[in-house]
């Protein structure tokens, strides 16, 4: 586990980081991109395992040594992890070292795994994950220790652009002056959001989407997919490996935006106004990260809609039960409305975002969806 035999494809982006570490090419800090699903966060710590490994082989970690014993599980003392927290000072719970068995937890039943999912893990409710301004002087703790192992000392932050001010300028400081034999991974689903002052200071390592041949395969061969359904589902999956297990797992999210979706269109196409406000209630019952998920979807679904008018299949990224909602509905969404409610869909999300009542923002886009389903 957590080795570079372990990542679906990528096999490219494999290679890059073993030949860097032969040539002794190791930069102090690497900031992994790509889509969500790539495999950002399983090639961080396939890389992280490597370089703390007390006797790698040319393609991975040796998998036997002291150092790698730790690793299976997540115990490696040289190897600190820093991610998205909900503070609880009820519960004791201000950093992330007091979330480490939910992390190590989610971690080991696979790497491939989103936000929502971890917020889940963390029972956060209604609140928004943080990388708090304490974590900082945490980092600056334990890299003052030396390294047990006598090699690499690794800070793995996954989703640095969660930081808090504070956080991420002590953060720059230490990019600026690294401590020695230190290296900061960091990976990201929006570098645009850091700061320009911390993304000068790391090298930047992209990761492509998968290859569908790559989901199809991988789904048939651990999963036991059969061949023709991981077809379908590594085309939904539209090169995620997060997306095509969510399709595997029936994700109940998915499910439960389905219905909210369709229920929103068919009631303000009848202008149900007082339905449609029970409707925005029920949404804001939820907790902002799946609000702002529920969003996300929604933005999916008008524009896949909006594409199925081309009648061409191969553009289109649906479930089966998408698609058959979309042979009715799908010319509601035209070039006269399309995006009106794309734009619609980002700023509610920008006002959850920013804490602006949920009920209100829910039934002010349903009530604005009334006259652009008429368009």
């Amino acid at each position: 586990m957590f080795s570079f035999s372990d990542i679906i494809g990528q096999e490219e982006a494999k290679q890059r980081l073993l030949q860097e570490v032969a040539e002794g090419r190791i930069a102090h800090a690497l900031l992994f991109t790509g889509p969500e699903g790539s495999g950002k966060l399983p090639m961080a710590l396939a890389y992280a395992r490597y370089l703390t490994c007390q006797h790698p082989t040319p393609t991975d970690a040796c998998g036997t040594c002291p150092s790698c014993a730790k690793w299976e599980k997540l115990i490696h003392p040289d190897v600190h992890f820093v991610f998205p927290i909900v503070a609880k000072k009820a519960q004791k719970k201000e950093v992330c070292d007091d979330y480490l068995p939910a992390w190590r937890k989610l971690l080991s039943a696979g790497s491939y795994f989103s936000l929502s999912q971890w917020l889940d893990e963390m029972d956060a409710e209604n609140s928004q994950a943080i990388i708090y301004a304490r974590e900082s002087d945490e980092m600056l703790r334990k890299l003052s220790l030396k390294s047990s192992q006598g090699g690499y000392k690794v800070v793995l932050m996954w989703l640095p652009e969660k930081m808090n001010e504070v956080c991420a300028n002590k953060l720059l400081k230490l990019l600026e002056e690294p401590p020695a034999q230190t290296v900061f991974l960091l990976v990201s689903e929006a570098p645009e959001q850091l700061l320009a002052t911390i993304l000068s200071r790391t090298q930047r390592f992209h990761l492509p989407r998968l290859d569908e041949s790559v989901i199809a395969q991988t789904l048939q061969s651990r999963f036991g997919v059969l061949p023709e359904e991981s077809r379908n589902l590594a085309h939904i999956a539209n090169g995620s490996m997060i997306q095509a297990l969510a399709a595997i797992q029936l994700n109940q999210d998915a499910t439960l935006f389905f219905d909210h979706f369709v229920s929103l269109m068919r009631l303000a196409y009848q202008r149900k106004i007082r339905e449609m406000k029970c409707w925005s209630e029920e949404l804001a019952s939820m907790g902002r990260e799946r609000q702002k998920n529920f969003l996300n979807y929604c933005q999916r679904l008008v524009r896949e809609n909006f594409i199925f008018n081309l009648r061409r299949p191969e553009m289109n990224y649906m479930t089966a039960t998408e698609q058959q909602f979309a042979q009715k509905f799908a010319p509601f969404i035209n070039e006269r409305n399309v995006i009106g409610m794309m734009e619609e869909l980002s700023l509610a999300q920008i006002h959850i975002e920013q804490n602006v009542n949920p009920r209100m923002v829910f039934f002010d886009f349903a009530l604005k969806m009334i006259m652009l389903l008429k368009q």
